[in-house]
């Protein structure tokens, strides 16, 4: 936000109280100097910043008491001493725009005012001294409003601290902190107040970033357990999309790589609802997610991410996904190796090894097909990869038994077992097994093979006579007899 646009938002909300009726009193020429006093310091800001400065500072000077013109005045002094790095003019002067605050201003213009002043200098700090500057603006904030009792400017500039700790790396006072915080948005039970839920969420989201950054993954997880339970807050969507991207991280660390991806997709939406920059970032994210997971199903389908398809920003993971869906190792390799700033963000080179070592992989079983022996040098110039990873993917692709063959290390080659031979061995084996099965049921389980009818008496081998069955033992025996004895009357019947 510009000095032009927090002083017309804050006169926005206030109408300045401008009052251009007679005044009985006499007091109208007064409030004009002062007015155009104001006005004339504004109209110098951009070209002559130094002599804006000075003609602010004179406001106050003009009014007999402490009022509206004198604060604006200084708001706009601070803002500028600050964009010039006069840090120590910058706190002093803040010192005496915060004596306002008592009596002078209303409440509520005060608080909107501070909390767009802090805004400011946050959004503008961009080294060290800023840094500390910073911190003794909101140390002498809380200072100010501790007797005022004013609970939802003292719960904004310490969640304020607290991000300027995560961004210093200041841990030990942010775990502070966010303990503080999360103590003053509990009720005396200890139970979470609704009415402080968005404070509570934004604490969370603290803390949840420090555990990502020091890889406390087992804390993160608590935390953003919590985070997503608490149900009485409305927060920010960038809240949101800071606890959602950081699930995501979680997730992939975890190859969890479906709970990531919807993570990382709830991030983008949050993001790209509060107008945030990083859901570029995120996006590029959610395309990384969808590779690992070896989804056919293409990310800009969405009705939410299509719009951001042909972004000059995401175009070379676009052209990424779109390779890797079409098993094109080629062009994978062309599009990564012409982005390298790709690799500048230090999540996607971790993990972009990963669908390189998937794609390559693939390459290779598609590339070997066709024969029944290879040379690995032959595979390492094929893709341009080095000797050593085609030892280790092959080597893989064996150990999985997605590739059937013998590596000879010495001689450098990959003989492949002829896969009709195996089949005719596996078919083989099956029917070994098939027939052992079969003559263990008929031997053990066959009543005319059993021990107990060895000996037996006429009818013993009729299991089942007596129910007029058929006869599969002894039965088969005796009509034998029968029938040899038949014949043999025959014989003797013709002597």
């Amino acid at each position: 936000m510009s000095d032009d646009d927090d002083f017309m938002q804050a006169s926005d909300e206030e109408n300045y109280d401008f009052e251009y009726e007679d005044d009985e009193d006499g007091e109208e020429g007064g409030d004009v100097d002062v007015e155009n006093k104001y006005y004339n310091a504004k109209q110098m800001k951009v070209e002559e910043p130094e002599a804006a400065i000075e003609e602010f500072l004179a406001v106050p000077a003009l009014e007999e008491e402490k009022g509206d013109w004198g604060f604006k005045g200084l708001k706009q002094a601070i803002k500028l001493e600050f964009k010039l790095g006069r840090y120590n003019k910058a706190v002093e002067h803040y010192n005496e725009l915060l004596t306002y605050v008592k009596s002078a201003v209303t409440r509520n213009y005060s608080e909107k005012s501070i909390n767009n002043m802090l805004d400011f200098i946050e959004k503008n700090a961009e080294d060290e001294a800023a840094n500390e500057c910073m911190e003794q603006f909101y140390s002498k904030t809380l200072e100010s409003f501790q007797a005022t009792n004013n609970e939802r400017l003292w719960l904004s500039t310490n969640t304020k601290l607290a991000r300027l700790y995560l961004a210093q790396k200041d841990y030990p006072r942010l775990t502070s902190k966010a303990r503080e915080l999360h103590k003053a948005c509990q009720l005396e039970d200890g139970t979470e107040d609704p009415s402080k839920g968005t404070y509570s969420m934004e604490a969370y989201a603290l803390e949840i970033q420090m555990y990502a950054d020091t890889r406390n993954n087992k804390r993160m997880k608590g935390l953003y357990e919590k985070a997503l339970s608490v149900r009485s807050a409305v927060p920010h969507p960038k809240i949101m999309g800071v606890i959602r991207e950081c699930g995501g991280k979680m997730y992939m660390s975890e190859e969890d790589w479906k709970k990531a991806q919807s993570d990382f997709f709830e991030s983008f939406r949050n993001y790209d609802e509060a107008g945030s920059l990083q859901r570029i970032q995120v996006l590029k994210y959610l395309v990384l997610t969808t590779m690992l997971m070896g989804s056919d199903i293409n990310p800009f389908d969405s009705q939410e991410t299509k719009p951001y398809k042909n972004d000059p920003r995401i175009a070379a993971m676009t052209e990424l996904v779109d390779a890797y869906q079409r098993d094109d190792i080629n062009q994978y390799e062309r599009v990564l190796k012409h982005n390298q700033d790709l690799l500048a963000d230090p999540f996607i080179a971790e993990n972009i090894d990963e669908v390189t070592r998937n794609m390559r992989t693939k390459a290779v079983v598609k590339l070997v097909a066709p024969y029944t022996r290879f040379r690995l040098d032959f595979i390492a110039k094929r893709l341009a990869i080095s000797l050593a990873e085609v030892q280790d993917i092959v080597g893989f692709l064996v150990m999985d038994k997605k590739l059937r063959g013998r590596i000879n290390q010495e001689a450098g080659t990959v003989e492949i077992e002829s896969r009709a031979d195996q089949d005719r061995v596996n078919a083989v084996t099956d029917w070994t097994k098939a027939i052992h099965s079969m003559s263990s049921f008929v031997l053990n389980e066959g009543d005319g093979f059993k021990s107990d009818d060895v000996g037996m008496g006429p009818g013993a081998g009729l299991p089942f006579a007596a129910s007029g069955g058929p006869d599969f033992g002894g039965g088969l025996s005796s009509q034998r007899n029968a029938n040899s004895g038949k014949r043999k009357n025959g014989r003797g019947g013709s002597n």
